[in-house]
């Protein structure tokens, strides 16, 4: 029998470079009892399950691992963000005063921004140097020990990590290649250029991180809907500002015009209008009132409010939206999968070709010395950096999910948006997916002088008593207040319909039978939907119908679907085959299978599952809360209105945060895009250090080009990346 596990999510605080998270996850994973370790460098977490019987053993095991392969890194709780002590819980002393700030807090602006101002002024002293001691006259001893000293102020940070990390086994990473290589070119007398390459390598670092930062900052304000305090109404009227977190359920807080809504409630008093827009990535503006939902995230745009607290801060809804995006970096996709793979062998495989490169040429050429040929091999360590393919990927993915957020589209891993290429058959439930899921009047025919708005009155007092939902849709189009006075006898007629006088006249509102029962004489509609036929005094005067109205974006949905790459649209609905025939046509959706329960619509999805090919998908599309079973068993599964839903959020692997099937392809659109960056990355990255690698073997590249080959890709490539999140 299998221990139960615990989740365990730590910060990497300093954690400057993509090849260090994945020694660190790559580490992680090898200790015993460890699972599903993962290390994300754009959101600087590390996240793994340990047995609980053992974790009091296996914590400081992990936290020491963690220390060897990466000194410099500070680890801090996610959860209580305090500084994990040495049994690898967070320290409890100082809990009030060492609370970091959220990681996009201007605190650690200034932070990085004080780290990079000190790096700088470094970089300024080495460069100084580096000219005395190459442009000013002085004796040979005297002009080295200044190459050596501009060339330690410029790198002792990368040599002394070089050091380090050899005592600890980790020999191929940058800083042991950048080392390498520029001792190499002092041991050949090449100090300017030993130094120069340094202060490059050091300057391009500055870049690659800001860049980085930049990418981070830009998905994170994305996704700023964060409320930062809560007024909650005292006792005795007045209000008083407190930490979200701290509010009950039950409690009443004020949003004044302006504020964001920071946690889900029910408005007791006041109307306004939301900007909903960080959530469902619309534009217009949702009124509401009394009586009505709304959710922390939402911006009060005009009016006052009061609303009753119904869920706690930790189970909002804003939270909930903010862990899926931060988390979704978690589940990795294939390409990145691949190119961590690559990027493990390829490193060795370059160091020992420069290794070769040194020896042999000399050994064998005539003429070839070693001077030359170790320059060579230099020039081959700094282009064998994989940093523009290990950083470059996840940030290509990391915005096409901040990209998805910003439309109100919630991707829950990396892996489900590579997936959403691939996908060939999409199906998609019908009930409150390509309809709105509520009974609506779609159609009012009223005859022999009636109009319609008499014909509605007259449904309307029929339909008073009953809680049925065609009655309630009839009586939610009517609007205006009911006078029961006006009814005087009410006769329900089970299986046929409703018999009433109103203002002294017989009323009857039924099905076709009621007309049959009471001889009247009538028009029969063929109209797909549920059809009230009314009679006033024994004589007809229209019919009402009654349907589960049809989004309005559903057609353009379905056909933009199939503009992405969609092949086979099938739908699935328990209604009758007439009502599925005319929504499938309706909406040019391919096949349609009617009148099924939930367990025949599992059955369904296995027999097109069947259908599919090695490398296509399938993907389904339901309300998140009938469908589980489904939306688990397909490829991809996409929730629809699932904004607010706990079932829908959990249940599937993409959620629609509004209710609008065209987001469907909107999505897909977003994946098409990350994809095509992504792959112009790993080319670029790919054939610049070929075409550098090939150059500095035959002797036509310096190291300046070679320090460009990998830290002048690797910034070009995250500033690519971003651009998903401006498409």
């Amino acid at each position: 029998m299998s221990e139960e596990k615990k989740r365990h999510e730590w910060i990497l605080e300093g954690i400057d470079c993509a090849n260090c998270a994945n020694k660190i996850e790559n580490g992680v994973s090898k200790i015993a009892g460890v699972t599903n370790s993962n290390a994300n460098y754009m959101t600087k977490t590390l996240s793994f399950d340990v047995d609980k019987q053992k974790e009091k053993n296996m914590l400081p095991i992990i936290k020491l691992k963690i220390n060897k392969l990466e000194p410099d890194v500070t680890l801090l709780s996610k959860s209580d963000k305090l500084p994990i002590g040495k049994n690898g819980l967070p320290t409890a002393e100082n809990k009030e005063t060492s609370q970091l700030e959220e990681p996009h807090h201007p605190h650690e602006h200034s932070h990085v921004e004080s780290n990079v101002k000190k790096t700088i002024s470094r970089l300024v002293i080495s460069l100084v140097l580096l000219l005395v001691a190459n442009f000013v006259p002085m004796n040979e001893l005297l002009s080295l020990g200044l190459f050596v000293v501009a060339y330690l102020v410029a790198g002792y940070d990368v040599v002394w990590r070089a050091i380090k990390n050899m005592f600890n086994g980790q020999l191929f990473d940058e800083n042991f290649l950048m080392t390498i290589a520029t001792i190499s070119a002092f041991y050949i007398q090449e100090y300017p250029e030993a130094v120069a390459v340094m202060l490059f390598y050091q300057v391009g670092e500055i870049f690659q991180g800001v860049a980085v930062n930049r990418s981070r900052r830009s998905i994170a304000d994305l996704m700023d809907i964060r409320p930062d305090y809560a007024n909650l109404k005292l006792a005795d009227g007045n209000t008083k500002s407190v930490a979200p977190d701290t509010i009950r359920v039950g409690d009443t807080i004020v949003i004044r015009p302006g504020e964001k809504v920071p946690l889900d409630g029910k408005i007791i008093t006041g109307t306004t209008s939301m900007d909903t827009s960080a959530l469902t990535g619309e534009s217009v503006p949702r009124s509401v009132a009394v009586k009505d939902s709304v959710l922390s995230g939402f911006i009060n745009k005009n009016g006052l409010i009061e609303v009753e607290v119904e869920k706690l801060f930790s189970e909002s809804t804003v939270t909930k939206i903010l862990d899926l995006v931060e988390n979704a970096s978690s589940r990795k996709a294939p390409t990145e999968n691949f190119i961590t793979k690559f990027a493990r062998y390829y490193t060795p495989a370059v160091v020992i070709m420069a290794l070769i490169l040194a020896i042999i040429p000399p050994l064998v050429f005539p003429g070839a010395t070693f001077n030359e040929w170790i320059y060579r091999a230099s020039i081959f360590l700094v282009i064998s950096c994989p940093c523009a393919l290990v950083v470059s990927i996840p940030v290509g993915f990391f915005g096409g999910i901040g990209s998805a957020s910003q439309k109100g589209i919630l991707v829950k891993g990396s892996n489900f948006l590579e997936g959403l290429n691939d996908i060939k058959y999409v199906i998609m439930d019908k009930t409150g997916t390509l309809t709105k899921g509520k009974f609506e009047i779609t159609d009012i025919q009223p005859e022999n002088g009636w109009n319609k708005h008499q014909l509605l009155e007259l449904a309307a007092y029929a339909e008073t008593h009953s809680s049925h939902p065609i009655a309630e849709s009839i009586k939610e189009k009517y609007e205006e207040k009911i006078d029961e006075n006006r009814i005087t006898e009410y006769n329900d007629i089970s299986g046929h319909g409703i018999q009433v006088k109103v203002d002294g006249k017989e009323v009857l509102a039924g099905n076709a039978k009621l007309m049959q029962e009471f001889n009247i004489s009538f028009r029969e509609s063929k109209e797909i939907g549920t059809i009230i036929y009314l009679a006033v005094a024994k004589k007809y005067a229209g019919h009402i119908l009654i349907a589960d109205a049809i989004k309005e974006d559903a057609a353009a949905g379905i056909a933009l679907m199939k503009e992405k790459g969609v092949e086979h649209v099938i739908m699935l609905t328990g209604d009758s085959k007439a009502v599925g025939e005319a929504v499938a046509k309706k909406l040019g959706i391919d096949e349609f299978y009617s009148e099924l329960l939930p367990q025949d619509k599992v059955e369904k999805m296995e027999e097109i599952m069947a259908r599919k090919g090695p490398k296509e998908k399938v993907a389904f599309v339901g309300d998140g809360i009938n469908d589980t079973p489904v939306l688990a068993r397909s490829d991809i599964g996409i929730a629809m209105g699932g904004l607010g839903s706990d079932a829908a959020i959990e249940a599937a692997d993409i959620v629609i945060m509004d209710d609008k099937p065209s987001k469907i392809g909107t999505v897909m659109q977003v994946a098409k895009d990350t994809r095509i960056i992504v792959w112009q990355n790993i080319v670029l990255a790919l054939a610049v250090k070929g075409f550098f690698l090939i150059l500095g073997a035959f002797g036509f590249a310096t190291m300046w080009e070679a320090v460009f080959a990998d830290v002048g890709v690797t910034v070009i490539a995250i500033l690519n990346a971003m651009r998903v999140l401006k498409k």
